[in-house]
């Protein structure tokens, strides 16, 4: 089957192009799908703002869709950077602001969540995952994007892990395998196969 994901991120959308291929599931940006939008993200939680991204894009293409909201939540931090992840500092400079601001916290927990929304014309729904980790005393690693060079998951970073192994673990690779869930339950074995 083909679904939509509702994002101009080239990164999340390789994400589930890569977790979801394998499932059967072709994705598509909504870019691709005529959709060329950029809905304001206004919602309280990340359930919120996936599903206005998935709305407004199903407004336009009439065809499965979905989004993911996700972000860092840091206890000492209680809870920020959260829902303001993406605008938390400017791109690129994240990592760099939030170990200025954790510089001297021993409590180092944190965990990343990712909602997603999904719109078909059965209906809607949302759903959570998310990864536990702890945030490191410095950035490591080449891979991944965003807060992954910090976010540490054992004894690496996420940024230190492979795709394929990240994958495995993350928030979003969490999610993900549950909108595969889903859009079974949905659609059948068969169609989410094809």
């Amino acid at each position: 089957m083909k679904a939509v994901m509702a994002t101009n991120n080239v990164n999340k959308l390789h994400e589930a192009q890569e977790i979801l291929a394998p499932l059967g599931i072709e994705v598509i940006s909504q870019r691709e799908a005529g959709a060329d939008i950029e809905p304001e993200e206004n919602g309280a939680t990340f359930a919120e703002n996936a599903m206005i991204k998935a709305r407004a894009v199903y407004d336009i293409v009439h065809c499965p869709v979905f989004a993911d909201d996700s972000g860092l939540c840091v206890a000492a931090l209680d809870g920020r950077p959260g829902v303001h992840s993406a605008r938390y500092a400017p791109k690129g400079q994240e990592c760099e602001k939030l170990l200025a601001e954790m510089e001297g916290v021993e409590d180092r927990r944190a965990y990343f969540e990712c909602d997603i929304a999904y719109i078909d014309e059965k209906g809607s729904g949302t759903f959570s995952a998310a990864c536990i980790g702890s945030i490191g005393t410095q950035a490591r690693g080449e891979n991944g994007f965003g807060y992954d060079p910090v976010f540490c998951y054992g004894d690496r970073t996420f940024a230190e892990m492979g795709e394929e192994e990240k994958n495995a673990v993350s928030h979003r690779g969490i999610a993900l395998r549950k909108l595969y869930e889903v859009y079974q339950e949905r659609y059948g074995e068969q169609d989410a196969e094809q």
